[in-house]
């Protein structure tokens, strides 16, 4: 079994950058494909960024061009840097990681974009 746990959620005014970390207790980040989501209260879980184990990249239209998705394999850490935050940004984001049917969540951290 492994375990997700992300980090760097926070307070942060619209405008600014965040950056969220995903440490996973092992080393899957080079096979698992890999992604951040995002849930906002009465709202569905959605995917914000995904990196596949050999890289490849994708973002959904609203996050496009202010989001970056990265993984360091030998750390096994995934990050989400966020830049340009709206209020819309806020929720609660999970890593995920997903191999065949194998599929594991993170807790989640809270993301809030205020003034």
């Amino acid at each position: 079994q492994v375990q997700l746990v992300e980090s760097g959620g926070g307070l942060v005014q619209p405008g600014g950058s965040l950056r969220l970390s995903c440490k996973a207790s092992g080393s899957i980040f080079s096979t698992y494909d890999v992604g951040w989501y995002r849930q906002a209260p009465g709202n569905k879980r959605e995917l914000v960024a995904s990196i596949t184990s050999g890289g490849s990249t994708d973002y959904p239209e609203s996050v496009k061009g202010r989001f970056t998705i990265s993984k360091d394999n030998a750390k096994n850490t995934m990050y989400l840097q966020m830049g340009n935050l709206k209020s819309e940004d806020t929720a609660v984001y999970y890593c995920h990681a997903q191999w065949a049917w194998v599929n594991y969540w993170g807790q989640g951290t809270q993301v809030t974009v205020s003034s």
